[in-house]
C-alpha cells in the first residue's frame, strides 16, 4: 500500500539563505568534544586556549582547531588581549538562532 505524500521541495537542493547561519551552528555543534568545549564556560565567562585545554582530554593544537570551527559558526567569540586570545559563549546570537528554530517550529509544523 503506497501512501501519497506531500514534501516541501524547495529545500531538496540547498539550504535556504537565512538558514545559512543556522547550518553552520548545528554542523559546530554537532561533535561531541566541541560540545564539551561550550559547555565549559559558567555564564559570562572567558577562557584561553590554555585554559579550556587543561580541562580537556584533548591535545591544545586539537582544542584549538576545535574552537576555530566553534569560532567560524559564532558559537564563540574571540578577543585578543596581548598575546593571549580570550573566548566567550556567544549567547545573543544562539539565543536568535535557537529563537528562529522554535518559531519555525512553532509556524510551519
Amino acid at each position: 500500500m503506497s501512501k501519497f505524500i506531500d514534501m516541501n521541495r524547495d529545500y531538496s537542493r540547498a539550504i535556504p539563505p537565512q538558514w545559512q547561519h543556522m547550518a553552520k551552528v548545528f554542523e559546530a555543534l554537532g561533535d561531541e568534544h566541541r560540545q564539551r568545549i561550550v559547555l565549559s564556560f559558567e555564564p559570562g565567562e572567558e577562557l584561553n586556549v590554555g585554559q579550556i585545554a587543561e580541562v580537556s582530554t584533548l591535545a591544545r593544537s586539537t582544542v584549538s582547531h576545535h574552537l576555530k570551527i566553534l569560532r567560524e559558526a559564532q558559537v564563540l567569540v574571540a578577543q585578543k588581549q596581548g598575546k593571549e586570545v580570550w573566548f566567550r559563549v556567544n549567547k545573543p546570537f544562539l539565543e536568535s538562532v535557537f529563537g528562529d528554530v522554535t518559531a519555525y517550529l512553532r509556524d510551519y509544523l
